[in-house]
């Protein structure tokens, strides 16, 4: 996904031991030994018959930078698996998640020119709130709230 500027595996450094990878996201999860400017999330990895076909990052609260262009649930899933429903149903598991650790309404953000991911983001009951650019070089982005 790196054509797409799409970090898939968050946290996730070269060399780093499977087993500290899993500690560094539990410890995310529940909100310790976080780095500044991050806040308590949920990773999840989307599988399809032991395949790997997306994730899913669940924040469980908003800071000013998810305020602004993160939002509460960031997904995506790998070229190979794309138009076959996955991103829908990933969002749809991910809100579940998200209502489990107090997120009431979701904040979903994506750029202005992302038809799929504003088709899935609709599909699963986003209501456009804005397209808003926040800086000069940046791209239009629309606002999306789910209840």
């Amino acid at each position: 996904m790196v054509a797409d500027n799409f970090t898939f595996g968050l946290g996730f450094e070269p060399g780093m031991p499977w087993s500290a990878y899993l500690k560094t996201l539990d410890e995310q999860r529940a909100g310790v030994s976080l780095p500044a400017g991050r806040v308590p999330a949920t990773f999840l990895v989307a599988d399809v018959a032991g395949e790997i076909v997306g994730r899913s990052s669940i924040r469980h609260a908003l800071n000013e930078f998810l305020e602004r262009e993160g939002g509460h649930i960031g997904y995506g899933v790998l070229p190979g698996h794309r138009r076959r429903g996955y991103a829908t149903e990933i969002l749809r598991q991910s809100l579940i998640i998200a209502r489990a650790n107090g997120v009431g309404r979701a904040l979903l953000i994506c750029d202005e020119d992302n038809a799929g991911s504003r088709a899935v983001i609709e599909a699963c009951g986003g209501q456009l709130e804005a397209i808003v650019q926040n800086a000069p070089e940046a791209p239009r982005i629309r606002r999306y709230w789910i209840d």
